[in-house]
């Protein structure tokens, strides 16, 4: 399995934006060959947002994953993250 996980700050007032791109990055790679799940997660005791995909594959992901980034190309994430966005390539070790 290969897994793809985002950790996302909302800037204040922009969770809602922030999960409606996160969202649309996950519809636009649903169906997609390999793809296992896709999710959005919130703690809210933090105020986080994590992005979760889980793939058969690294090839599977890399496939795929320029329908989901094209999906939100144009939004504003200057305006909604209020720190720097930590992503992660993982692998079972």
């Amino acid at each position: 399995m290969y897994y793809s996980v985002s950790i996302h700050h909302p800037a204040p007032g922009k969770r809602e934006e922030l999960i409606a791109s996160m969202h649309r990055y996950g519809a636009a790679i649903t169906g997609a060959p390999g793809l296992v799940s896709v999710n959005t997660l919130h703690d809210a005791e933090q105020d986080v947002l994590m992005g979760l995909a889980i793939w058969e594959s690294e090839a599977a992901f890399q496939a795929s994953v320029h329908l989901a980034r094209e999906a939100v190309a144009d939004d504003p994430f200057d305006e909604w993250e209020a720190e720097p966005v930590l992503g992660f390539r993982l692998t079972e070790a």
